[in-house]
């Protein structure tokens, strides 16, 4: 069996000590393939190294992440144009709004999201969408830039059933993690109604562990840990669980 995790930041530094140790136990795995979503200029450069040096395995996205955007957003947003032009990259990502955090740039941070979707659509590239306490805030946006020509996944999807229709009725995806394993998680609930068809496997590691790793480092190798239960919620084999959303993640993100 093969899986795909859509969203890892193996970059980080919390995989220094251990990091190519870390990926070949996710191959080991039948994790091949890692989705490296950006966060802002400081990180483009480790998230490169990193690509270049798994060009096979490790698939770079460019974006800026939410939480980075501050008084200098502009100047980061260039550094994210620039970049576009240098390379190939298979997302735009990760961007949205947060307000979990700090919500002293919402504004700025609206502006952000809504210029990044544009330049997704200009490069026909799909989007990996960050959204903390804020679905109305992102999903309002997300409803005018959406032409036909967006498309994308909501990363860490946290919301209920209700807005789990809304996203994928627009046609995007829903990355499910290391929280569907949580006892009384209400995401078990969602992934039970919503078709398969709309799921991606994602781990978000070094964060969000799931059971029974919870509240240690997360990584890639544990992305069949998520398949099993999403297999178990929704009564069929894990194999099942595997295909389909490989498949969801190689269409999305274009590659074979």
């Amino acid at each position: 069996m093969q899986f795909i995790d859509t969203h890892t930041h193996l970059y980080l530094d919390e995989f220094d000590a251990d990091r190519t140790e870390s990926i070949s136990r996710a191959k080991l795995a039948g994790v091949e393939i890692f989705l490296l979503p950006n966060i802002d200029s400081l990180s483009i450069e480790p998230l490169l190294n990193l690509a270049d040096m798994f060009p096979d395995n490790c698939l770079p996205m460019v974006g800026l992440h939410p939480t980075s955007v501050k008084e200098n957003y502009q100047d980061e947003l260039q550094i994210v144009e620039s970049h576009l032009k240098k390379r190939k990259f298979y997302a735009i990502g990760e961007i949205g709004i947060d307000l979990y955090w700090d919500k002293t740039f919402l504004e700025q941070q609206q502006i952000a999201f809504r210029h990044q979707l544009k330049l997704a659509k200009a490069s026909k590239l799909p989007v990996a969408i960050h959204m903390r306490n804020s679905f109305d805030q992102t999903y309002s946006i997300i409803l005018e830039e959406a032409d036909g020509n967006l498309q994308g996944v909501f990363h860490c999807f946290p919301g209920n059933i209700q807005q789990a229709k809304k996203v994928t009725d627009l046609g995007f995806l829903l990355g499910i993690g290391g929280v569907v394993t949580f006892k009384n998680s209400g995401l078990q609930q969602v992934v039970k109604q919503i078709p398969l068809e709309y799921i991606v496997l994602e781990t978000d590691a070094p964060f969000l562990a799931p059971d029974p790793y919870r509240g240690k480092r997360n990584e890639s190798s544990y992305i069949p840990l998520i398949a099993e239960k999403i297999a178990s919620l929704k009564e069929i084999p894990l194999s099942e669980v595997a295909q389909i959303t490989t498949a969801n993640a190689k269409r999305l993100f274009n590659f074979s």
